[in-house]
């Protein structure tokens, strides 16, 4: 589904953009049509905020819908979002998920762009203690260029989010660790890597 984001999207779509379509596209029904709660978006911390609606709408990936009505209903105008795969009421468990990626749980006062990492990097943290992925498949996902991608994962560490994370240019992968896990000089993170960025 982030995939599907990073090419349905603009490249300069927002953060908040980006989530606020994300739970468009989870709740989505078989008619192109989703219903967000004043609830939901107010947790979001997106309630009130009409320029993602029109960010969207510029974007021609949404009709951009009466911001008055409660709940406020959406309709969708990419057709490839109905193909997205799992099915519907995954998705709905999915929408769930996103607003509260386990194990990257942020405070409730995080803003959209740490709250997109986050998930983001919860999306390609596994069972395994070595977490890892691409600097440029991060940063596609999270709309952002390496650089300010790096200053996210930054904050993700200063606020205990992660325990530490590496950027290996050689290679372009990014690894990191949970506060939870082995200290950050454990052989899954990289051994001759004692410089890992940590608060």
């Amino acid at each position: 589904m982030l995939t599907y984001f990073a090419a349905a999207l603009p490249r300069y779509t927002s953060p908040a953009a980006r989530l606020l379509a994300l739970q468009c596209t989870l709740r989505v029904n078989t008619r192109g049509h989703a219903r967000l709660p004043s609830g939901l978006l107010r947790g979001m911390r997106l309630y009130g905020r009409p320029e993602l609606w029109q960010e969207l709408a510029h974007a021609n990936w949404l009709r951009l819908p009466d911001l008055q009505s409660a709940p406020v209903q959406v309709r969708l105008l990419d057709a490839a979002v109905l193909d997205q795969a799992p099915g519907r009421s995954a998705r709905r468990r999915a929408a769930h998920w996103a607003l509260r990626p386990v194990p990257l749980l942020l405070p409730h006062a995080a803003p959209p762009a740490v709250r997109l990492t986050a998930l983001v990097l919860a999306a390609h943290t596994s069972a395994q203690v070595q977490h890892q992925a691409d600097m440029d498949v991060l940063a596609r996902l999270c709309g952002h260029s390496p650089h300010q991608t790096a200053e996210l994962l930054d904050r993700l560490t200063t606020i205990r989010i992660l325990a530490a994370w590496h950027h290996h240019r050689d290679t372009d992968e990014v690894l990191w660790q949970l506060p939870h896990e082995h200290s950050p000089t454990h052989s899954a993170v990289h051994p001759r890597q004692p410089h890992m960025r940590r608060p």
